[in-house]
């Protein structure tokens, strides 16, 4: 009797330890991507999610909720349960910059979120084309100057970090560079490859392969060190203009995470970015895998939204 009694509490004790592991395994965690499938923020979702089922022990699913810039996917995860198990995969421009032009934005980008980990950095690249002179940028600044109905940049849209990036150039330089927001950056790279326009400022992955061919001429890089996939290609400072524009893809979840949750997915993200498959897929989106926990990514939050109010501001650009 007494042995049967032992066995089942044994058992019992067994189900219990094993309960908290098979609820994880019955759960099923989303990462919130506020853009279409395909793009570098989806897919770089999906490769982290692939690799965090094993570390977590439980379903990860990407869940794509495109609209308004990334907006709707934030909104969602606003509303979510600080559970650890509604997560988003933003680029920072939805929670740097949008704030300082869009009145009704939904959310507050520091108050309704929980900073959890820096995923990758990036920046852009100015990228001259056929329809500019021969020579480095301060040589096409100079042109484009003394042709003033020619001097237009494109990008990959209004309300973005490289529209501001090239309203900082403008100013630092007196060029009256006039943008064009084109619905993405493959359009806008057409019109720079046939000549329609003179200059583009975008991510290098619009570009680069442009670049190789001799199609167009990237200038300039707009990040504190040069671009991994561009040794050759001077940064801003380098290039005699003292400025610097970059970004971040950072994860992020509602309010309210309890520090453990926090600590547990960082560990698992961390554990993702080390893979050799997910470094290579990261870099050929021209990005940098750049893991930083969830004090780091609060600071740096806090620093580029300190640092976009002034430009955005003073370019007078209202999304509504």
């Amino acid at each position: 009797m007494k042995r049967r009694q032992f066995a089942t509490l044994a058992a019992a004790s067994a189900a219990a330890l094993a309960a908290p592991a098979l609820l994880a395994q019955e759960r099923t965690m989303k990462i919130l991507v506020g853009f279409p499938p395909g793009g570098s923020v989806d897919v770089i979702a999906r490769l982290l999610a692939e690799k965090m089922r094993g570390s977590l022990g439980q379903n990860v699913i990407v869940d794509n909720k495109p609209g308004a810039g990334g907006r709707v996917a934030l909104v969602e995860l606003k509303r979510a349960a600080p559970d650890g198990q509604t997560l988003v995969l933003s680029p920072s421009g939805a929670l740097v910059l949008q704030p300082w032009f869009i009145q009704n934005l939904g959310y507050d980008p520091v108050k309704d979120f929980t900073a959890i980990a820096r995923v990758t950095t990036f920046d852009f690249a100015i990228t001259a084309g056929p329809g500019a002179p021969a020579g480095d940028l301060k040589a096409v600044l100079a042109w484009l100057k003394a042709n003033p109905g020619k001097a237009n940049y494109a990008t990959s849209g209004a309300g973005t970090i490289p529209h501001f990036a090239g309203q900082l150039l403008a100013q630092a330089t007196g060029v009256p560079l006039t943008h064009v927001a084109y619905r993405g950056g493959a359009p806008a790279a057409i019109d720079l490859v046939g000549g329609q326009i003179p200059l583009m400022v975008d991510t290098a992955s619009e570009t680069l392969e442009h670049h190789k061919a001799g199609r167009v001429r990237i200038l300039a890089v707009t990040g504190e060190q040069r671009s991994k996939a561009l040794p050759d290609v001077p940064t801003l400072k380098e290039a005699g203009f003292n400025l610097a524009a970059d970004a971040f893809f950072g994860l992020y979840g509602p309010a309210g995470m309890p520090a453990d949750v926090v600590a547990r997915i960082d560990k698992a993200v961390a554990d993702a970015l080390r893979a050799p498959e997910i470094q290579e897929k990261v870099y050929g989106f021209g990005l940098v895998p750049s893991h930083s926990g969830s004090a780091d990514l609060t600071a740096t939050q806090a620093a580029h939204l300190k640092r976009w109010e002034a430009p955005v501001k003073a370019s007078g650009f209202k999304a509504d």
